[in-house]
């Protein structure tokens, strides 16, 4: 049975009037890379510091690692590593001694191994040239790298990272999922908490969106990403499409853009109208099965959404 590594319910934070976070429902399971998606102040921060036990809950209940957490947060976090916001580092030392000092202070920081262990955070985040160099020449992104090596120093069963692509050039961020999708593999969790939603997409197995603090979809991107129920075709017979789709009871024609015809299938399978297609003599030079991307879905959902009450 898989474990369940992150579960909140009706998690709910104000601050003074301002409600941020409201009746949460998240279920996070292990070997999940779970996307936790929305745009800036969507409440996705203020969610994963009450995770992390720096912010205390309003209301509701929260476990990491199946204890309640901030009651167990001593015995729970020693386990789990985090990237929060902006990292903060000493900026006239160096990547390696700013890590050094992250690692004695942490539970369990092995002095006859830490050496090691900050090369190979530093060489996974792309950083082995640059340990040496102080911290105030450092780049945006190279911080934000730094950040994510220091979560890294120690094995864990979860990785909680918020925004870990922030101030990254593209193939900064390709370095990234690279090596997000290693870490899966090698049987860390991650929950990765962020506003970009091609990287959520590329990646991540499962995710949860929210808007204005209110959950509003939680699933298998593969589920939330199903099929529309149309295809696109691409044809220079598209009058001969089209008569055909007028005819046929599991056919319905919705679109068309010169001789690309989107078609709404009704009961009808996409491999059985491609082979319909082809008995009519229809050629075609592109045949899609319509998808929405999550950009598409996320403003589906969000539109008319309750927002953040005062």
């Amino acid at each position: 049975m898989t474990d369940t590594l992150v579960q909140t319910h009706a998690l709910t934070k104000r601050f003074g009037r301002v409600t941020a976070v409201e009746d949460l429902n998240l279920e996070v399971k292990e070997g999940d890379l779970f996307g936790f998606l929305g745009p800036n102040g969507s409440g996705k921060t203020t969610t994963v510091r009450m995770l992390l036990g720096l912010v205390y809950p309003t209301a509701g209940e929260m476990q990491l690692l199946g204890r309640p957490m901030p009651r167990d947060a001593r015995v729970v976090l020693p386990d789990v590593g985090a990237l929060i916001e902006g990292p903060a580092f000493y900026p006239h030392l160096s990547g390696v001694r700013n890590l050094a000092l992250f690692d004695a202070a942490g539970p369990s920081g092995n002095r006859n191994t830490r050496k090691r262990r900050i090369k190979q955070a530093l060489d996974r985040v792309g950083l082995a040239r640059d340990g040496r160099r102080a911290v105030k020449a450092y780049s945006s992104g190279m911080r934000q790298r730094l950040g994510l090596a220091a979560a890294l120093l120690r094995p864990h069963r979860l990785l909680v990272l918020d925004e870990p692509t922030n101030g990254l050039d593209p193939r900064g961020m390709q370095a990234i999922r690279d090596l997000l999708l290693e870490l899966i593999a090698d049987g860390t969790t991650v929950l990765l908490s962020s506003h970009l939603l091609t990287e959520v997409e590329a990646i991540c197995n499962r995710a949860a969106i929210i808007h204005k603090g209110h959950l509003v979809a939680s699933d298998e991107v593969s589920s939330l990403l199903a099929p529309t129920g149309r295809v696109w075709v691409d044809t220079p017979d598209s009058e001969i499409l089209l008569a055909l789709a007028r005819q046929t009871p599991e056919l319905s024609p919705v679109d068309r853009s010169t001789n690309r015809i989107a078609i709404h299938l009704n009961g009808l399978s996409p491999e059985d109208l491609s082979a319909r297609l082809h008995q009519e003599g229809v050629r075609i030079r592109e045949f899609v099965i319509e998808r929405p991307t999550l950009e598409q879905l996320y403003l589906k959902l969000t539109e008319g959404s309750p927002g953040v009450r005062s």
